[in-house]
């Protein structure tokens, strides 16, 4: 039976399907099966192909629906896959306000997937609502935001988009895979969808690929399960137990991940080869405010630009204990080049119109101990000294 607890701590460890049903196990078994039998013909179950459900994904799709206050929770088999069973809910001729600087991922599936059914999109700067008002035609049914932005870490105000959305029977969909549940509850201020690539901080130690969706009625909850079971991205048994077990530690991890992110920030903001920090925990980022009313803190994410006396190869190949690699959110520090990595489907004109340049380094602060941390970054920025 699922439960909501009031504090968030609690919740990662006991919401959803804590315990099974069935044995009373204080961890919810692997289900490792393909069908399950039936004792007659057109008799409804609630178990019969894994497709359509299983045990095990079913206890994690319940957990994140709990974690993010909403309707109904869905588990596929990457991020990537959460987004595009999202966008299927759109026809031909509807059109997607973007935020500017959104995943290339996501941007890469509009641009040369679904632009091919006629699905449009508009990339806008969503922390400006004048903007977006601007670009919301009769063809625009959904504002799609990313808050913080990956990676420039823009601070879209969520409420206020949601509320403008509504006012014209809009849906608003929030990816917020960088804060997670713990720090931000997009569904609690109005927006109508939320999804993760659960790759990153909810499995947390970088050894699953998986998504979730969060929605937040009965409709949208019908359509998407109907999109789920028709295109078949689910997540497997063994990868949801892993996440189940990945979220438990999920509060511990982040409040070690943005107690090192906020000290490196700032530790960043002083030294003289960083031209520009991009970290919402700052006082100085623009979106500081609106980060401190709908989010815990400002999370574990940092970008940060290097002076034209540095050279960023140098930089990355002089790291000792931060490794150069896609992905973020794992226990140990990454970091990333994103203008040829995370955002090389993003054309260069459009990259570097919105900041994303030759010199932008992404970092994904891991719960390492904080001197360690400090140490390999200033010796790698000292030794791509040009």
């Amino acid at each position: 039976m699922s439960h909501v607890y009031k504090n968030l701590e609690t919740a990662v460890i006991h919401a959803g399907i804590s315990k099974d049903p069935f044995t009373k196990s204080v961890n919810v078994p692997i289900y490792q099966t393909s069908t399950f039998g039936q004792d007659n013909i057109r008799v409804q179950i609630e178990w019969e192909y894994a497709r359509t459900g299983n045990p095990t994904r079913f206890a994690l799709e319940e957990l994140i629906k709990d974690l993010e206050q909403g309707y109904k929770g869905f588990a596929f088999a990457s991020g990537m896959a959460a987004i595009s069973a999202v966008l299927t809910l759109f026809k031909t001729g509807d059109k997607l306000v973007l935020s500017s600087n959104v995943y290339g991922g996501t941007y890469r599936l509009l641009d040369k997937v679904l632009s091919h059914v006629g699905i449009k999109y508009e990339l806008v700067d969503t922390t400006d609502l004048e903007a977006i008002k601007k670009a919301i035609t009769p063809e625009v049914k959904a504002i799609y935001i990313e808050t913080p932005t990956n990676p420039l870490l823009d601070i879209t105000d969520i409420k206020a988009v949601s509320a403008l959305a509504k006012e014209h029977g809009l849906l608003t969909i929030v990816d917020n895979t960088f804060m997670t549940p713990y720090l931000q509850r997009p569904l609690t201020l109005g927006a109508d969808i939320v999804l993760h690539s659960a790759t990153k901080y909810l499995g947390g130690h970088s050894d699953l690929v998986a998504g979730l969706v969060v929605v937040n009625n009965a409709d949208l909850a019908q359509k998407l399960a109907f999109i789920q079971n028709s295109v078949g991205a689910v997540l497997g048994p063994f990868d949801s137990f892993l996440l189940i077990r990945g979220i438990k530690t999920l509060a511990v991890r982040l409040d070690r991940h943005t107690d090192n992110a906020l000290k490196i920030a700032l530790d960043l903001t002083l030294n003289k080869a960083v031209t520009k920090v991009y970290y919402p925990g700052l006082k100085s980022h623009p979106g500081f405010e609106i980060n401190q009313k709908q989010a815990k803190n400002g999370g574990a994410m940092i970008s940060f630009l290097l002076d034209d006396k540095h050279d960023v190869r140098k930089f990355y190949a002089s790291l000792k204990l931060i490794t150069l690699a896609e992905s973020l959110g794992g226990v140990e520090s990454l970091v990333c080049h994103p203008a040829s990595m995370t955002h090389a489907a993003i054309p260069e004109e459009i990259r570097n119109h919105i900041g994303i340049k030759e010199n932008l380094i992404r970092f994904s602060v891991g719960i390492e101990n904080y001197e360690d941390l400090k140490a390999d970054l200033e010796q790698a920025i000292e030794n791509s000294r040009i």
